[in-house]
């Protein structure tokens, strides 16, 4: 029960702040229509069917959340029957909301009062309704709130350690790898010096020794080892070379198992380590 406790008062601030938002937006963007703002681990987001957004809009809304905050309206919680829930949403034509009350049996309304000291909005991106990409592209704005000033500036400054020693950025400017768009996204090429890092010295210098194994295999193998019966749909076709079916494996573990049995082992032998750079 107490870590209930401390759970709900840790999400309480990202709870109100995603009501302020949706007035914020709402008073600046009156044909915005809000679908749903769930708070995550040290943030919230509010999703919205509108025009896409800009950083400078995102100012806007901050001043704007600022201004509510600053009215000290009143903590209010509210319970409706559907009917009268219903009633209301569809009063200001929300249908998105309409959408969310056919999936629940009752909805609170709550309007709540927060520090707006503590509360920072970060950034804007794109998210699919319901996360159907045939449905409406929709403005998600994340930001975060906190209990206080301090750990909002706590909060922050651990962000911008984080991205300072971000691998991605480390990687770019050290010139130890790149990822080429013209290639795909998240294919990483290793540059002169990061190969050496990445590859050899570092295996060899935390005690693996090198393998190096065929690019296919016969397919009876992939029976074997089960890869076949799990991830036959990601693997590609085989081949027939000789009267054999070879298949190009999807990872390496088979080899290195024939090799390690090919002949018995000591306990003097162990831990065996080993590590092989695929192309």
């Amino acid at each position: 029960m107490a870590k209930l406790a401390s759970w709900r008062a840790n999400c309480l601030p990202q709870i109100k702040c995603t009501h302020v938002m949706a007035m914020a937006v709402q008073k600046i963007f009156p044909d915005a229509k809000v679908t749903i703002g769930p708070w995550i681990e040290n943030r919230f987001y509010y999703d919205f069917d509108m025009e896409p957004l800009t950083d400078k809009d995102l100012r806007r809304i901050k001043k704007e959340m600022d201004r509510i905050i600053d009215r000290n309206l009143p903590l209010l919680r509210e319970e409706v029957s559907r009917d009268e829930a219903q009633k209301r949403i569809t009063a200001i034509n929300e249908p998105y909301k309409i959408e969310i009350l056919d999936s629940i049996k009752e909805e609170p309304i709550t309007i709540y009062h927060i520090d707006r000291k503590a509360v920072e909005l970060e950034y804007v991106a794109g998210a699919y309704w319901r996360g159907d990409e045939k449905k409406p592209m929709l403005q998600r704005i994340y930001g975060t709130a906190w209990e206080s000033e301090d750990q909002l500036k706590a909060y922050l400054h651990f962000k911008e350690e984080a991205k300072r020693r971000d691998h991605r950025r480390l990687g770019q400017d050290l010139d130890l790898f790149s990822i080429q768009d013209e290639a795909g996204g998240g294919l990483v090429f290793w540059h002169l010096k990061g190969a050496i890092i990445h590859g050899r010295k570092y295996i060899l210098q935390h005690g693996f020794d090198l393998l190096y194994t065929p690019h296919v295999a016969q397919a009876d193998l992939r029976k074997i080892s089960g890869h076949l019966d799990f991830y036959r749909e990601n693997m590609y076709d085989q081949m027939q070379i000789e009267d054999e079916k070879y298949q190009l494996p999807p990872m390496n573990c088979p080899y290195h198992i024939l090799i390690y049995k090919r002949k018995p082992h000591s306990y003097r032998d162990f831990p065996i380590r080993v590590a092989e750079l695929r192309t």
